[in-house]
């Protein structure tokens, strides 16, 4: 029986989510009749270890990917469990997205104390967040709120929402669903008012191209309709070189799980401090046309002069 080691970041939400996936993993493998077990190998990442600066000041792409895929290319695990929004837009020759399950609840989600919607906040409220998309977001439609950086683990930044007297902190939903913290969201902010990062929600569990049994394994594990809004949000991202650095948001929709169904998609582009922010959105057939048609749609407006200044 072929034992396979699976590589993921050590955080807990990392490592739960990555239980998830091998427990369905596992499923499919029973139903298959194939002779495969798993070992997961918690792997920290660059990301993890500066837990000190905001993300948009550490700079470089794969924060959180790096040095798992390093494993993965020197054969020391043999798939890798990624949150989609940490992957960048190229991979390493040798390496591929093998699946992207099904998705989770792709929106942020605002958690606080006492306000019920994010227009509830009083004026000039403390909210804390470590991405520059949320932040820009938020000031676009609130620019009296104090955004302040958080970082940390999703648990670290759940504990500074009391003790650093923060208004609220706004998080990825999907992270509190996966952990069973759901009761701690006090609302869900909808992609009309802050779109989500590219890929959240969806995780990407990468392989290498070589390993013809584990991408065999993987494919049956791919839910058709997010592998094609995910692709047309990563090609959105491709082309505006997008990263940590730069406010960058992006969401598609699928009508159905058809290899032909249509694709509909919104990006953005803001300034850091969301006084300038561009959106626009396409549909059609082909993921990939649909991200190119909304991201060549932003540049024509002027968002890589909003990006130039954000890298700046």
């Amino acid at each position: 029986m072929r034992t396979i080691k699976v590589g993921t970041r050590q955080s807990a939400l990392a490592m739960t989510q990555s239980g998830q996936a091998i427990d369905a993993l596992k499923t499919l493998v029973q139903e298959a009749g194939l002779a495969l077990a798993f070992e997961v190998v918690p792997i920290v990442t660059r990301g993890d270890r500066i837990v000190d600066v905001t993300l948009s000041k550490v700079g470089g792409k794969g924060l959180f990917v790096k040095e798992i895929e390093e494993a993965l290319l020197g054969g020391e695990i043999d798939m890798a469990i990624h949150s989609m929004k940490d992957m960048p837009f190229e991979l390493p020759e040798g390496l591929m997205i093998g699946c992207v399950p099904k998705r989770e609840d792709p929106r942020d989600a605002l958690v606080n104390l006492t306000a019920s919607t994010l227009g509830d906040l009083p004026p000039g409220a403390r909210v804390g967040t470590s991405s520059l998309r949320r932040a820009a977001q938020l000031q676009a439609r609130r620019p009296d709120l104090r955004i302040e950086s958080l970082r940390g683990n999703i648990d670290t930044r759940l504990r500074k929402l009391e003790t650093e007297g923060l208004d609220a902190i706004v998080l990825a939903a999907a992270g509190l669903r996966r952990m069973g913290w759901s009761d701690r969201i006090t609302a869900f902010i909808e992609p009309e008012d802050c779109l989500p990062a590219v890929g959240q929600g969806a995780l990407a569990i990468e392989c290498r191209v070589s390993d013809d049994e584990v991408r065999a394994l993987l494919t049956l594990f791919n839910d058709t309709a997010t592998a094609r809004a995910v692709a047309a949000e990563r090609v959105f991202l491709g082309l505006l070189n997008g990263g940590c650095q730069v406010p960058i948001g992006a969401y598609a929709t699928v009508d159905s799980d058809l290899p032909d169904a249509v694709v509909s998609m919104t990006g953005m582009v803001a300034s850091p401090d969301g006084v300038k922010l561009l959106k626009a959105s396409a549909s059609g057939i082909d993921p990939a046309l649909v991200g190119r048609e909304v991201a060549e749609a932003l540049l024509g407006r002027g968002a890589d002069t909003i990006l130039a200044e954000a890298r700046e």
